[in-house]
């Protein structure tokens, strides 16, 4: 009789032993579901999942410490951080991608790109081509140990012309002194909530003059889906991120129209706030040879201070009764900022 009752006992712990393993199971396969899935979730919707169970919070509070120590997410070689005194936000969500990438419509379009090479829109952040349109065939400089003037580096020929760096039909690498921009950002920079003007980009360490500080990344639209976007953000009474870039070429009888919106995927430089005087930031259209497209880069006009916020201008202001309210609080500022219509 005892043995049948020791039998019984340890055939009960043996099915409570199986009970907690399969718990221990399912928390394990939600934990790594969770991991896949809450990192792509915006604030409000962690938010509201860390509320659902222990486990879960602890996920959503390790999510929202890497966001908010780490804007790029890891994708440059320094961290930038939020940092807010002001209220409870955490960080700013947007999806971080370090060059420009193309939106579905423009994909859709017969531009004749090797469709292998497409950027990934699942995840923009692996996107690492700096040039989205090359021209097909193109060899331009064959140096092989860095270009500058003594080599006799035929893109250097072009700087008349604007602003010019080796491109990807050339046989320098990526360390060549003509390619600055293509490292991506190569200093330290944070992000510092304001009362008044919100999220700005500042520096976290002293610029010099004429450093490269990053170029606007983000997906570039066509004209008629910039507008339709815009129209949208206007509804939803939001601040986008779209900057819509003109360049009359020489004959000044074509315009050139770049639209690049960083509200949903972009860089650090959606951050950059409008300045009347025209900041400390110099906007340069950046050619590369064999690339179609220029990128729009943004380079220190003048030293900048450590903690400095970074400003440039974001076109003519025109006053209108619907325009946002301009905090750039320089001695010239119009009180009212720039839109795509002026």
């Amino acid at each position: 009789m005892n043995n049948k009752r020791e039998k019984t006992t340890k055939t009960n712990n043996q099915n409570d032993n199986t009970f907690e393993g399969g718990e221990e199971e399912q928390q394990r396969a939600l934990i790594q579901c969770a991991e896949l899935v809450l990192p792509y979730l915006h604030q409000a919707d962690l938010a509201s999942t860390s509320l659902t169970c222990k486990a879960l919070k602890n996920i959503s509070n390790f999510i929202t410490l890497r966001r908010s120590s780490d804007a790029s997410r890891s994708c440059e070689d320094f961290p930038i951080p939020f940092i807010n005194s002001i209220d409870n936000q955490a960080y700013s969500y947007f999806i971080y991608s370090p060059t420009q990438i193309l939106s579905t419509a423009v994909q859709q379009q017969p531009w004749g790109y090797d469709p292998e090479a497409r950027t990934d829109m699942i995840n923009p952040v692996r996107c690492s081509d700096t040039f989205l349109f090359r021209v097909e065939g193109a060899r331009w400089c064959e140096c092989q140990r860095g270009c500058d003037r003594t080599s006799g580096c035929p893109c250097l020929d072009y700087v008349e012309f604007g602003a010019w760096e080796c491109g990807p039909g050339c046989g320098c690498g990526s360390e060549c002194g003509n390619r600055v921009s293509q490292r991506g950002i190569l200093m330290k920079l944070k992000i510092v909530k304001d009362r008044r003007k919100g999220w700005g980009l500042h520096a976290a360490e002293f610029i010099r003059k004429g450093k490269f500080v990053c170029e606007y990344a983000g997906e570039l639209l066509l004209t008629k889906e910039a507008q339709s976007r815009q129209q949208i953000y206007d509804k939803l009474a939001l601040s986008p991120a779209l900057l819509v870039v003109k360049e009359h070429l020489p004959s000044r009888d074509l315009c050139m129209r770049m639209n690049i919106d960083a509200t949903r995927v972009g860089n650090v430089a959606r951050f950059i706030n409008h300045s009347c005087d025209g900041g400390n930031l110099a906007t340069t259209l950046l050619r590369s040879s064999g690339s179609v497209l220029p990128r729009v880069c943004f380079f220190s006009s003048r030293d900048i201070q450590n903690d400095e916020e970074l400003s440039f201008s974001y076109g003519d202001t025109r006053l209108n009764n619907q325009g946002l309210p301009c905090f750039c609080g320089s001695s010239c500022c119009f009180g009212i900022l720039p839109s795509e219509n002026t």
